[in-house]
């Protein structure tokens, strides 16, 4: 079925670059021309989320209801200002590999896309975690890692509307080796037309204001905690049995302060679909947008 569902989204690609009826390129300085390619694009979207229908693991899981009309009134009223797209989800969802892919994607065909993970907000706890001894003795001891009070949300408020003003920023930078360290304005980041933020902080409180599209990205429970142990034991050296204690952890912690973000998502993805079939959509999507007659 994926094989089918594959050779002919291959075919709509192929398609869409040899046709001859293609929209004549607009001028997207003109309200009137960006009015235009709002309507194309709307027309195209639709057509992407009824073809995904099809699909065995469909993309798409939900798509709001208003999406369409609200980003297109952006698109029109303010059309210099950056294209900020928030990914969010429960540990394990599958955010970090959606963005790979969209990295991947972007790669290929040289757009201008910025990647950037809120978790190099989380606050410096180093001080704390030699206190303890270790993190997870830290955690045992109460301290509530995925809360908004354990990131650096005004820091990451920021740097995001700087980001999508056009002003590159450098963010910090925690350091995953167990040690809490939080170094300050350690990495570049470019503000590029398209800018993509993943990780659970970036709906966390007023943070998801920033974003034109909110993105949660969904997976079924016993997948996570397979991706979620198997990360733990060959990426961050962490014994099976700590591990565990942590999974549970962030189960609560999820439906605490992750779960509630589903609900004002624009898009919710499938964060278990075929990585494959993920890519050709944004190609396709790619190739409507960038397919016009000169």
């Amino acid at each position: 079925m994926f094989e089918d569902i594959n050779k002919k989204l291959s075919h709509l690609i192929e398609e869409e670059l040899k046709s001859e009826e293609k929209l004549l390129k607009p001028d997207f300085a003109l309200k009137s021309g960006r009015e235009i390619l709002v309507a194309y694009l709307q027309s195209k979207f639709k057509q992407i989320l009824e073809y995904d229908k099809q699909a065995k693991q469909p993309v798409f899981v939900e798509v709001r209801y208003d999406f369409l009309e609200k980003f297109s009134k952006r698109l029109i009223s303010n059309p210099n200002k950056k294209i900020m797209i928030g990914i969010t989800g429960e540990s394990a969802s599958g955010k970090s590999t959606i963005c790979r892919s969209i990295s991947d994607v972007i790669s290929h065909f040289r757009m201008p896309v910025t990647i950037l993970t809120t978790d190099n907000y989380f606050n410096d706890i180093s001080d704390l975690i030699l206190k303890y001894g270790s993190f997870d003795a830290l955690r045992d001891n109460g301290y509530d890692v995925d809360s908004p009070q354990s990131f650096q949300l005004d820091v990451l408020k920021e740097d995001l509307e700087n980001i999508s003003l056009g002003e590159n920023i450098y963010s910090p930078e925690y350091l995953i080796n167990g040690t809490g360290v939080s170094i300050p304005k350690a990495k570049f980041i470019p503000s590029n037309k398209v800018v993509v933020v993943e990780g659970m902080a970036s709906m966390y409180d007023d943070i998801k204001d920033v974003f034109d599209i909110k993105v949660y990205v969904e997976t079924d429970l016993e997948i996570r905690r397979e991706r979620f142990l198997k990360r733990a034991y060959t990426e961050r050296n962490q014994p099976l049995e700590e591990a565990k204690k942590h999974w549970e952890y962030i189960l609560g912690a999820g439906e605490k302060y992750v779960k509630p973000a589903r609900e004002e998502a624009d898009i919710i993805l499938n964060g278990d679909t075929n990585l494959a079939y993920f890519c050709q959509i944004l190609e396709y999507i790619y190739t409507i947008t960038n397919n016009f007659d000169s």
